[in-house]
């Protein structure tokens, strides 16, 4: 909605669009309360919008001197926010994406933005996506839009250079999209498909426009194709999270692990290796059956990925890889190196690995991990894991 309105209102200040929209939402929360909601909802919210914008323009001189002929001559373009038209939106958040990843504002602040304004992302949401605190993320937001602000802000076509130059920057934020859905560190709900869905569906649109349908486009999108192929079976009926290896493999969507394959092959037409072709390929393997073999490739992506650019995330998931291949005793002095003690996924893997082998040591671990992370049902699933160690220390015990 903050998109189209600054599309289509030309407005210069995003303030004044996220305000229009969330004033939208809660006269709808209000309204919808008494009245019941809509029979199309989607419209009702486009119409709201379009006539707090209106509001907004007559209470400012802006309105009369420069506004009100052009809203008078162009009552079809009025109309298209109106009739919510899908091409209109999707076109609007995309051009809105590459307008605020703005070469003016560092890389990570341009990701900052948009994970903000686009996606919706609340100040901890982002904090987690870079591994910063929520008071730093508090103040590059603030630069950034001061910056934008201050180089005047709008939406205007860029030229094939202008979009080659930021189109990095908009995969790392759909990528960073993606990945809060597909494990959310703050939400109450450690798998969110709306964020998938959404962040798969700009990809999509970014691979069907000629100046954004590269190869890191396509592999990107091959990876978030493996990775929904497998959203369904992440969780059971209560909700609750299920590891990957003990998930049902019938409830794997087999038609997103082939278009998966037909983007990663795509992907492949040019010389380009990036970190979303090793990412995807790691993915893929992930969909296959070949219990065998698969860990000591996916450990060899994992050792190309982690020279491209190295992250905390990436090492445990490397050691995850190891233990799998070569045992977890090895990966357990692999992921003592890495020094990772005020990360929750280092302990959570730690508790894991020495789950088999020294109890004690993994309930600690789990706790460490309880404490350390902000999202509920992974604090629950631990409790649980802890809970099951008891149980097997006390029969432990009782057998003597």
């Amino acid at each position: 909605m903050t998109a189209v309105l600054c599309r289509h209102f030309g407005l210069k200040d995003i303030e004044i669009a996220e305000d229009i929209a969330s004033d939208t939402f809660l006269k709808a929360s209000e309204h919808w309360a008494i009245h019941g909601i809509p029979e199309n909802p989607t419209a009702w919210l486009y119409t709201v919008a379009k006539n707090k914008a209106k509001d907004h323009f007559r209470r400012s001189s802006l309105f009369e001197s420069d506004i009100k002929s052009h809203l008078k001559s162009a009552p079809s373009e009025l109309e298209e926010v109106v009739a919510f038209d899908e091409q209109i939106i999707a076109d609007s958040q995309l051009a809105m994406i590459f307008a605020v990843c703005n070469p003016i504002n560092s890389s990570e602040n341009q990701i900052c933005l948009a994970l903000q304004i686009l996606c919706g992302f609340s100040i901890k949401e982002i904090a987690n996506a870079f591994l910063s605190k929520p008071e730093a993320i508090k103040k590059r937001l603030q630069r950034a839009r001061t910056n934008l602000r201050n180089d005047n802000f709008k939406l205007v076509p860029l030229s094939e250079r202008g979009i080659a130059s930021r189109l990095s920057i908009v995969l790392k934020t759909l990528y960073l999209l993606f990945n809060e859905g597909y494990f959310s560190k703050t939400n109450d709900n450690l798998i969110r498909k709306d964020l998938c869905c959404e962040a798969t569906r700009l990809t999509v649109l970014l691979t069907e426009h000629r100046s954004t349908d590269t190869a890191e486009a396509n592999a990107l999108l091959a990876l978030m194709c493996f990775q929904s192929s497998r959203l369904d079976a992440r969780t059971n009926d209560q909700g609750e999270y299920v590891l990957y290896d003990d998930q049902d493999r019938r409830l794997w969507d087999k038609s997103l692990i082939e278009r998966g394959n037909f983007y990663l092959v795509k992907a492949t037409d040019s010389k380009e290796t990036s970190k979303y072709h090793l990412e995807a390929a790691i993915a893929y393997w992930h969909t296959t059956s070949d219990e065998e073999g698969k860990w000591k490739h996916i450990l060899l992506l994992y050792n190309q990925l982690i020279l491209i650019e190295y992250s905390p995330v990436t090492a445990l998931n490397r050691t995850f890889a190891l233990a799998k291949a070569q045992g977890f005793e090895k990966a357990i002095a692999e992921a003592e190196k890495l020094n990772l003690k005020e990360n929750s996924y280092y302990h959570k893997l730690q508790g894991f690995l020495l789950s088999e082998i020294n109890m004690d040591q993994a309930i600690y671990h789990f706790t460490q991990a309880i404490r350390l992370t902000c999202s509920n049902p992974e604090k629950q699933l631990l409790i649980e894991e802890i809970a099951r160690l008891e149980k097997r220390k006390a029969a432990a015990a009782e057998n003597g």
